[in-house]
């Protein structure tokens, strides 16, 4: 089974990538793809709220879901859209400024099979002199996903998701063959976490990792780690699309995983425990 996956440089124009997304959508097909994964914030990346606020949409208003939902239909192709940034309220008059980071599996008649929201907020402040607070304007997600697609269960995550392993064994435990890890990684994080992370999620839960990324500067002034990666169950890095923009493929091989989970059955192996009591 063949996947696609897009690495991209989103601006502070919705419309501009939204086209970017479209056009991947039509190469993925063309490649034989059976489904395109897109990085977190595919639509907007946009560190300027006065100036964001303008694009800022709720689901059923949003012109880069639209568009891509349209896009997957008019191909025949499932797409993963990794996330998009959305007001939290669907009322369209309420204007408390607070969004989801949600995340989107479409099937390849344009519909909306899972919708995921980023459980774990970015708040952090970095050597270099970023500081990100994302619990400022996003509203954490409450509810670990599983998205049933042609390729199998599809456990969804986003970015800094990576760094909780309880999530993944929730998606593990819950089926999930393989992990959707989308991102906009900082490059010294990435630059010391990104591979091992991924690598380390692929084989504790005996699972594929697909990881479409943002890469390169942006228009808002930050500079992300690209990298886009699919990693097998024993993980071995089966695709690194490196620095640049554009749509690279992998097979995903369903032998592999049974292979990989009968060598080394940790799923059947966990076991439930009595945790320590905290420090006084």
């Amino acid at each position: 089974m063949r996947i696609a996956l897009l690495q991209m440089n989103a601006g502070i124009d919705p419309d501009a990538n939204a086209a970017t997304l479209v056009d991947a959508i039509a190469e993925a097909k063309a490649g034989g793809a059976a489904m395109l994964f897109t990085p977190e914030m595919s639509g907007l990346l946009d560190q300027k709220r006065k100036r964001a606020a303008a694009h800022l949409a709720t689901e059923g208003e949003d012109r880069v879901l639209a568009a891509v939902c349209e896009a997957a239909a008019e191909q025949g192709i499932w797409v993963h859209l990794g996330s998009l940034a959305l007001r939290a309220d669907d009322d369209p008059a309420n204007d408390s400024g607070r969004l989801v980071n949600r995340g989107f599996v479409i099937d390849d008649t344009g519909e909306i099979r899972a919708r995921y929201d980023k459980i774990h907020l970015f708040d952090v402040d970095l050597d270099t002199g970023e500081s990100w607070r994302e619990s400022s304007t996003y509203d954490a997600g409450e509810r670990a996903v599983i998205a049933y697609t042609p390729l199998g269960a599809l456990g969804l995550s986003v970015c800094y998701d990576l760094r909780f392993a309880d999530l993944y064994r929730a998606l593990s435990d819950g089926g999930a063959t393989m992990l959707a890890i989308p991102a906009a990684f900082t490059v010294p994080t990435g630059k010391a976490h990104w591979h091992v992370l991924m690598r380390a999620r692929a084989i504790e839960s005996a699972a594929f990792v697909i990881a479409a990324a943002q890469y390169g500067h942006h228009e808002d002034g930050r500079d992300t780690f690209g990298h886009s990666l699919v990693v097998d169950p024993w993980g071995e890095i089966l695709l690194d699309m490196g620095e640049g923009t554009g749509v690279g493929f992998a097979e995903i091989d369903p032998d592999r995983l049974d292979e990989v989970r009968k060598r080394i059955p940790v799923l059947r192996h966990r076991r439930a425990f009595v945790a320590p009591e905290p420090a006084a």
